[in-house]
């Protein structure tokens, strides 16, 4: 770190740049909650950070990760998802000369923050990461979707929408164990059911789509397959140079609920691992949809897009084509 590191403070609002995105990060857990699961639950709970180390041992296996420094329980597994977005909101500040504002539901100290003015009024892209669990019960505040939709009529606005996997969403037992041997990650319970708040704004915001699955890629030589990309789809050029995105074992399919058109547009599609089944490639599937946008419509003049939230962190590693999607985003063009 070059500079001090601040906490607890209240946010200074970022002025208004032509030509510079000022992006704020939402995530819509509610800390204590996620925090304060039992460990004992074998279902729609985070790891521990105790099962992490255990599980990709020895990866965390250093002295800033050890008892005296780092929390061990559930909440040291979501503060490793905060700083594993560090290196996404570096490049973003020296993009555009802004720090990334970071704002969560309900914050470790217990401050609740809907979406209102206080996040939309400084704010040109607002990426909303979709970690609550569905069992968390969190819904959109009264006006919530109305301020949304209104930051949306300002030309240039970008809400980048990423409700993360829902694994195991069915009584079956026979279809969980399927699914849980096919994403093959021991740290995802064969329950992990994401998310009831970013599926409420999504419904209240007409957005058509819906994460299902936790489907794991296809890799070539041990890395992530390329993307499948829909180039003459894309006119924001959100994948221009952009290869592949992260790999991680449990990634959602954005299935469109309506039938196609120009309102939801597929960008990029991933090849799926078929070596291990699974009830999606059982029924034909061999790829899942990864990127998505929808184009300014109506009276929104502001762009949508849905990309998995973990594509932007490095929890699952970084490359050259990942820092250039990245890119593309943090560049898309302002008025």
């Amino acid at each position: 770190m070059t500079t001090a590191r601040t906490y607890n403070q209240t946010h200074v609002a970022r002025p208004f740049t032509p030509g510079k995105r000022r992006i704020s990060i939402y995530w819509t857990w509610s800390y204590p909650w996620e925090a304060q699961r039992d460990p004992a639950l074998m279902e729609n709970r985070f790891s521990t950070m105790t099962e992490v180390r255990n599980v990709v041992w020895p990866a965390y296996e250093k002295p800033e990760y050890q008892a005296d420094r780092f929390l061990q329980g559930i909440d040291g597994t979501l503060e490793l998802f905060h700083i594993s977005t560090l290196g996404f909101q570096r490049l973003a500040e020296e993009e555009t000369d802004f720090p990334v504002a970071v704002f969560q539901r309900v914050d470790q100290a217990g401050f609740r923050l809907p979406i209102d003015e206080r996040v939309l009024s400084d704010c040109d892209t607002l990426m909303v990461f979709g970690l609550d669990h569905l069992a968390s019960g969190l819904t959109l505040d009264p006006g919530e979707a109305e301020a949304i939709r209104e930051w949306l009529k300002r030309p240039g606005t970008c809400l980048l929408l990423a409700p993360h996997h829902d694994v195991g969403f069915t009584d079956n037992l026979e279809q969980r164990q399927q699914e849980y041997l096919h994403h093959g990650d021991a740290l995802v319970p064969r329950q992990q059911r994401f998310t009831s708040y970013t599926r409420d704004l999504m419904a209240a915001l007409d957005v058509p789509v819906r994460n299902i699955w936790g489907l794991c890629p296809a890799r070539v030589d041990g890395k992530i397959a390329p993307l499948t990309k829909l180039a003459e789809a894309d006119a924001i050029g959100l994948l221009e140079g952009v290869s592949t995105l992260s790999f991680h074992r449990h990634l959602p399919h954005y299935e469109p609920t309506e039938s196609a058109g120009d309102r939801v547009r597929v960008l990029g599609r991933q090849p799926i691992e078929l070596g291990r089944p699974h009830p999606f490639t059982a029924a034909g599937a061999t790829e899942f949809n990864a990127v998505l946008w929808m184009p300014p419509d109506g009276g929104r003049a502001g762009d949508i897009i849905l990309v998995d939230l973990t594509h932007f962190t490095t929890l699952f590693g970084a490359n050259q084509s990942i820092e250039t999607f990245w890119r593309n985003f943090v560049r898309l063009p302002l008025p």
